[in-house]
C-alpha cells in the first residue's frame, strides 16, 4: 500500500509540475479592418468588455477609412474582417470576387437608428431636402453614398444642375462646415452629432434611405455591416465561429444596454467625449436572426445599388450571409 501512494503521489506530482511547465494556449489572432465611426461600435465592445479574450482571439486592428479601403483589403486578404463594411460596395465585391465580403451582421439605419443624413449651416435657407436647390453640397465618400445622395435628392424633386456635389473625407466633414465650404451635405455619424453640438449646422432630415430608397420611413436600411472572406471562414472555420460569437455578445450587449455601450465611442472613434451621449444607436442584428421582413428590406436595398449601377447585377442577398 505504501509503494501504491508513493506512486500516486509521484504521478500527481509530475501531472502538477507539467501544468505549471505548459504554455498557456495562444490566442487566435484576426486581422480586422476598422472605419473608426460609431457604427464600428461592436467591435470595440467586444474589444473592451472581454468578449474576444472570452473567445481566444486577438484582434489586430488596422484602421481603414472607409468603404473602398477597406474592399480592397479584403479583396487582397490583408484583412479577414471588416468591422463596418458599406453594404453596397460589399455587394460590389462580391459580384468581382464571389464571396469576398460575407456579412454576419448588418446595421439598420433609420430615423430613429440614425446615421446618413442631411445637414445644411447654419443660415442657409433650406428646412427640407427640396429647398437644397442651388446648394453646394458634400458627400460621405465611396460611390455607394456619393450615389445615393445623388438618388435621395432626386426624389426630391433635385436633378443634377440644380446643385453641386462633392465626395470629402468623413474627417473633414465638420472643419468643413465650420469653414463654410460647404452649404450642407450628406454625412454620417457621429459627423452630424459634433455639428449640432458645435453649433455650426442643423440636421433637416435623416432616416432618409428607408423613407426615399425603400419607401418607408419604418423600412430597415441595412447600408452596412460585419463581413468576413469566404477564405477566412473556410480555412479557419473554427476561429471565424468564435469571433462571430463575441460579435453577437457585443451586440446583444448594445441593444440591452445601450447608454453603457455609448461609451466605448469615446477614444475609439471620430467621437469627442461631450458628443458622446448624443450619438443614436444603430439596429445591429446578427445574419442569422434576420426576420423575413428584415431580409426583404436587405434585398430591396440591393436592388437599388443595381438599379443605379454601384452595384453591377442583382444579387440575392441570402447568399452573402454568412450565419454561425
Amino acid at each position: 500500500m505504501k509503494l501504491v501512494s508513493k506512486i500516486t503521489a509521484i504521478v500527481i506530482l509530475l501531472a502538477g509540475l507539467t501544468a505549471l511547465s505548459a504554455p498557456s494556449r495562444a490566442q487566435d489572432k484576426v486581422s480586422v479592418g476598422v472605419f473608426p465611426v460609431s457604427s464600428s461600435l461592436p467591435y470595440f465592445v467586444a474589444l473592451e468588455r472581454g468578449f474576444f479574450k472570452e473567445q481566444n482571439i486577438e484582434p489586430e486592428m488596422t484602421k481603414l477609412m472607409g468603404g473602398p479601403p477597406n474592399v480592397a483589403a479584403m479583396m487582397t486578404n490583408q484583412i479577414e474582417v471588416s468591422a463596418v463594411l458599406v453594404m453596397l460596395e460589399g455587394l460590389n465585391a462580391d459580384v468581382k470576387k464571389p464571396g469576398v465580403a460575407m456579412y454576419i451582421s448588418l446595421n439598420s439605419q433609420t430615423k430613429i437608428w440614425k446615421m446618413e443624413q442631411f445637414v445644411v449651416r447654419n443660415g442657409f435657407p433650406a428646412n427640407s431636402i427640396a429647398e437644397l436647390k442651388g446648394a453646394k453640397l458634400m458627400s460621405a465618400p465611396g460611390p455607394a453614398n456619393l450615389n445615393t445622395a445623388k438618388a435621395i435628392l432626386a426624389r426630391n424633386g433635385l436633378k443634377e444642375g440644380d446643385y453641386t456635389i462633392d465626395q470629402l473625407d468623413m474627417g473633414q466633414h465638420v472643419n468643413a462646415m465650420t469653414a463654410g465650404t460647404f452649404d450642407g451635405g450628406y454625412t454620417l455619424e457621429p459627423n452630424a452629432s459634433m455639428m449640432i453640438k458645435a453649433g455650426i449646422a442643423r440636421s433637416i432630415e435623416a432616416g432618409v434611405i428607408s423613407k426615399y430608397i425603400l419607401g418607408s420611413e419604418t423600412a430597415d436600411a441595412y447600408a452596412a455591416g460585419c463581413a468576413m472572406t469566404t477564405e477566412f471562414i473556410q480555412k479557419r472555420p473554427d476561429v471565424a465561429k468564435r469571433f462571430a460569437a463575441a460579435w453577437a455578445k457585443a451586440i446583444a450587449f448594445i441593444n440591452a444596454n445601450p447608454d453603457e455601450a455609448r461609451k466605448h465611442l469615446a477614444k475609439n472613434t471620430f467621437t469627442p467625449d461631450n458628443v458622446v451621449d448624443m450619438v443614436s444607436m444603430l439596429g445591429y442584428v446578427m445574419a442569422a436572426d434576420l426576420s423575413a421582413k428584415q431580409l426583404a428590406d436587405f434585398q430591396a436595398f440591393a436592388d437599388f445599388g443595381a438599379s443605379i449601377g454601384v452595384v453591377p447585377e442583382k444579387v440575392d442577398v441570402s447568399k452573402v450571409l454568412q450565419k454561425f
